[in-house]
């Protein structure tokens, strides 16, 4: 799966050609296959399925993009089974974060702790893996309940830092009954041993911080349907903290945490198909009341 971001790529412009998914996929047995090279990551509702068409509003949620930084892929192999009780198991090695790559003058690891570090499997540091494991329930018609995690070292023994472990969960839930359209989500990710490199860095605007998590709740309701024509108005309400605490440097130095932010989103998806959506919405923030705002958006996936 090839990925045009800002629909321009050049030497001066922004933009980038990535290739976003590799894989081969051998069944073994009816129940039982192994998957290798360059996958998306099992965790959350949207990383595996993240198009346009797949998400409600215009923009991704926050806590799937702040704290699990969607779209997360990594290099590796696993291996998923479907079992006939509709249970969905996933496990395997990866590539891992690199915390050489925080820039504490930059405000990229407070918008997303992860999403500053990762490597994308682009000449990736691999000295240690990551192992991850992800279990989803579909036995009942219209639900989906499930749970992830991942756990790796990000410091690759690279010269001045210590050993430093990032690990990342969530538990998830959708259901989805007749014309209701209703989830939830929980991710909390920790950062081990921090103190060393943090205290390298005070002074800076942007240190590692020790736990970050999030939260949503989501309910949609198609109030309309005439052939591939479909309206479905929602509401989202999220919060979530990229910097919920910092290990202790001292009296004066530990960073205060950040302050949980909760932003409250209303809007629609209008499908023309089901590859083809039109949306809206009005998001509403707590904090930053800066970015209060109006989206509109035309998605679509082939």
């Amino acid at each position: 799966e090839l990925e045009v971001e800002h629909a321009v790529t050049s030497a001066s412009d922004p933009g980038e050609v990535a290739v976003e998914q590799a894989y081969v996929e051998h069944q073994l047995t009816p129940t039982l296959a192994a998957r290798g090279g360059l996958f998306l990551m099992p965790v959350g509702l949207l990383n595996e399925t993240h198009e346009p068409t797949a998400f409600y509003g215009v923009e991704r949620n926050f806590v799937e993009t702040a704290i699990i930084p969607t779209t997360w892929r990594e290099a590796g192999a696993q291996l998923i089974g479907n079992l006939d009780n509709g249970l969905t198991l996933q496990g395997g090695i990866s590539t891992s974060f690199d915390l050489t790559k925080w820039d504490p003058a930059s405000s990229e690891g407070r918008e997303s702790p992860l999403a500053s570090i990762h490597q994308e499997a682009a000449q990736a540091k691999a000295r240690n893996f990551g192992v991850f494991g992800a279990a989803n329930y579909r036995g009942v018609p219209g639900l989906l309940v499930g749970a992830s995690l991942f756990t790796g070292n990000a410091s690759h023994g690279q010269a001045g830092y210590p050993s430093m472990r990032v690990t990342l969960g969530d538990v998830h839930a959708r259901w989805t009954p007749g014309r209701w359209d209703l989830s939830a989500l929980y991710a909390r990710g920790y950062i081990s041993n921090t103190e060393q490199l943090n205290a390298t860095m005070v002074g800076n605007p942007t240190l590692i911080p020790k736990t970050f998590d999030g939260w949503y709740v989501q309910g949609a309701y198609k109030v309309w349907q005439q052939g591939d024509y479909a309206l479905s108005p929602f509401v989202r309400l999220e919060r979530f903290n990229t910097a919920r605490a910092f290990a202790n440097l001292g009296p004066g130095i530990t960073p205060d945490a950040a302050r949980t932010e909760q932003v409250a989103t209303v809007g629609a998806n209008f499908w023309l198909t089901r590859s083809v959506v039109i949306k809206a919405d009005y998001q509403r923030f707590k904090v930053n009341k800066d970015a209060n705002r109006f989206n509109v958006g035309l998605g679509w996936a082939f």
